[in-house]
């Protein structure tokens, strides 16, 4: 058996006006940006937000996006986004995140967001610090392989 992967964070947030495109549903761009604020929100839980990160010279960045759109999100809707980090490497985490609606617990997107740690003075990867991985709960071995959430 690998190794334990961390508990998924839950995020609620709701679809707003700004959230809505000339389709009258969630744009794409809002998508990205609640990848990007879920993420954000989890790191923070951890003791790790900005300024944490500004401190130690280092800060993650979206290296790739996949998301598979499987219902609209319309305004006003309650949004429960899960994340949890599936797999990590020196250099990198991958972090899965599903987006459920919380009136009827129906499966609105799934997204798998690859994030790579860059030191801030060169731009380039670095390995991420152990302070980091530990914050985050995850073992000292990396973990190359997407793993399944746990159950909620």
């Amino acid at each position: 058996m690998g190794p334990a992967v961390p508990e998924p964070f839950s995020y609620i947030r709701v679809v707003e006006d700004d959230d809505i495109d000339n389709l009258g549903h969630a744009s794409n761009v809002a998508f990205i940006r609640w990848l990007q604020d879920v993420a954000i929100a989890h790191s923070e839980s951890v003791g790790f937000g900005f300024d944490a990160y500004r401190k130690i010279g280092g800060i993650f960045v979206i290296r790739r996006t996949e998301i598979d759109y499987l219902r609209p999100a319309l305004r006003g809707q309650t949004l429960e986004l899960r994340t949890w980090l599936s797999s990590w490497m020196a250099a990198k985490y991958v972090r899965e995140t599903e987006i459920k609606r919380t009136a009827d617990g129906a499966m609105i997107a799934r997204a798998s967001v690859t994030w790579g740690y860059l030191d801030v003075a060169s731009g380039r990867p670095v390995r991420v610090p152990d302070a980091i991985r530990e914050a985050f709960g995850l073992p000292a071995v990396s973990v190359r392989r997407s793993t399944p959430p746990p159950a909620p």
